[in-house]
Formats: structure tokens, sequence, C-alpha cells
């Protein structure tokens, strides 16, 4: 038998090439191409930060939207008892008056003139939606009359209503044009339409609308 030495150099040549050729087919797996570049060093935690990143633009957005459209609030007054009470934790409604008007009986938080003793700002009132623009207020003997009409409330704390300085007791009050006579439900001890320091609430001072109380849990109630 003769030996590759004795083979023409050509020969030899063809059937390394061939060797070397089928050894690179062997050894590299299907769809690689047996050249990879490693992964640099520290791209693991960049894709992690840059995941990390977006998640928390993309939380921070959606709570601004939602907080667009609602916003929470703690009551921190006893003016509206007994249907609200002091820490009772509520949702209020932002958008509830874009496209209606507040309707008698809403319960609706709005700017007033009164100051925040803590902050130094004007704080901020939640009180029930009682006359709307035209109507005629009038207590006589502890009980309201809307345009001459006595008006059944079962939910005052103490069943009547004293008159205060608008009206005053036996008068008539036609509230203004784009205005809303707003009272609590605790009649004797709520500070709102009735007082001269609070007033009728102008449609622009409304912020929204109490929607739903969340806490406490057992008092769970839509409004």
């Amino acid at each position: 038998m003769r030996s590759d030495r004795y083979k023409k150099p050509e020969e030899l040549s063809t059937r390394k090439d061939k060797r070397d050729h089928a050894e690179f087919w062997a050894g590299t797996p299907a769809g690689e191409t047996g050249s990879q570049t490693p992964e640099p060093k520290g791209s693991g935690a960049g894709s992690f930060l840059r995941s990390l990143l977006i998640d928390v633009v993309i939380a921070a957005a959606l709570a601004a939207a939602v907080l667009y459209f609602i916003r929470p609030t703690i009551v921190k007054q006893t003016s509206m008892e007994n249907t609200l009470h002091e820490n009772d934790y509520m949702i209020m409604y932002r958008q509830a008056y874009r496209n209606h008007d507040p309707e008698r009986g809403d319960i609706i938080i709005f700017q007033s003139d009164l100051i925040d003793e803590e902050s130094g700002k004007d704080k901020l009132l939640i009180k029930r939606v009682i006359g709307l623009p035209g109507d005629k207020i009038t207590i006589i003997d502890g009980q309201l009359y809307i345009n001459d009409d006595a008006y059944m409330e079962d939910y005052l704390k103490d069943g009547y209503t004293p008159a205060f300085e608008i009206p005053p007791e036996g008068e008539s009050y036609t509230v203004p044009d784009n205005s809303y006579f707003c009272m609590g439900d605790n009649r004797v001890g709520s500070v709102d339409s009735r007082r001269s320091s609070v007033g009728c609430v102008s449609r622009d001072l409304i912020k929204g609308k109490v929607v739903i109380r969340l806490f406490p849990f057992n008092k769970i109630q839509t409004f």
C-alpha cells in the first residue's frame, strides 16, 4: 500500500481541504456561524435597568391618567354626619360635571374662602347640593322649603335645618345663576351656604363629585 507521502502534492492538499471542511460543519450547531461575538459584559444589567425604567415611566403615566379623573380624599370634618364621618376615605370624580350640571342631592367638593389653620391655604369643603340656580330657598321653624315646597331629607343628623344668615328665618333667598346652595347633612354644626363666609358655590369652584366611600370597609357605599 502506498503511503500518503508518495501522493502528489495536489492530491494531499485536496484531501486536507475536504477533511477540514467536514470538521467545520460537524462541529457547528445548526443556525450558528461558528464565529459568535461574545455578549459584552454588563449588558444584562443594562437591559434590566432599561426595562425597569420603562416600567416606572408606564406606571407614572398610568397614575397621572387615573388622577386626572379621580382624587382620593379623606374627610377631616363632621359637617356631613351622619352620612360621612371624620377620616372616611372617599373617591372624588373630577370629571363628573364636564358634560352636565350638578344635581340636587349630589355630594360635592369645592374651593372656599375659608382658611385652613394648619396649612394656611383655602379650605376644600364637602357639602350636599340643595339649591340649584334660580331656586328659592326658605327656612321656617327648622323646615327647609325649596320653591315654596317642603323639602324632606331623611339623611339629616338632627332632623331639622336651623336658619342662619342666608336666608334669615322666614325669609326667602334666590340662588344666583351658575351657583349652588350647598349644606352639610349635620345642619346644626355645618358652616355652609347659610353663612356669608361661604355663601352660594360658583360652578367654577366645584372640584368634583364624591362617588364612593372606600373606607371603613364595612361602610363602602356609592353616592
